[in-house]
């Protein structure tokens, strides 16, 4: 007779893990390119789009709060994810501990963004 299977937390993780890849594939070399290049050259954009008023106004929307969130939060865990697993290519075959310290910090900075957004108020 064959043993139940043991439940797994392993999507939870692979679906930040592949949201986060998907944001930063689609988003990330945008707001590389704009935050890098286009506002500081002067390319494209008027050069008061990312002041601090209308960047604050954008903060204290709800809609750029949670784009704000999500960009830092899935950034985060698809970062540790990859380190997660990165480290059995470096020789470093990942127990538990380094299990807690990936995750531990992608949790932690989801945690602080949440704050720090929470914080700017409405």
């Amino acid at each position: 007779m064959k043993a139940p299977l043991k439940r797994s937390n392993a999507p939870i993780f692979w679906a930040l893990f592949g949201a986060g890849g998907m944001l930063s594939a689609l988003l990330g070399p945008m707001l590389v390119f704009i935050t890098g290049l286009a506002l500081p050259l002067g390319l494209l954009l008027p050069a008061d789009t990312m002041s601090y008023p209308k960047m604050l106004a954008f903060a204290q929307n709800i809609i750029g709060k949670g784009f704000i969130f999500a960009i830092i939060a899935l950034f985060l865990w698809h970062a540790a994810h990859r380190i997660f697993h990165s480290l059995h290519d470096v020789g470093i075959h990942a127990g538990t501990g380094a299990k807690l310290l990936c995750y531990g910090s992608a949790m932690l900075g989801t945690l602080i963004a949440a704050y720090a957004l929470l914080a700017i108020g409405f």
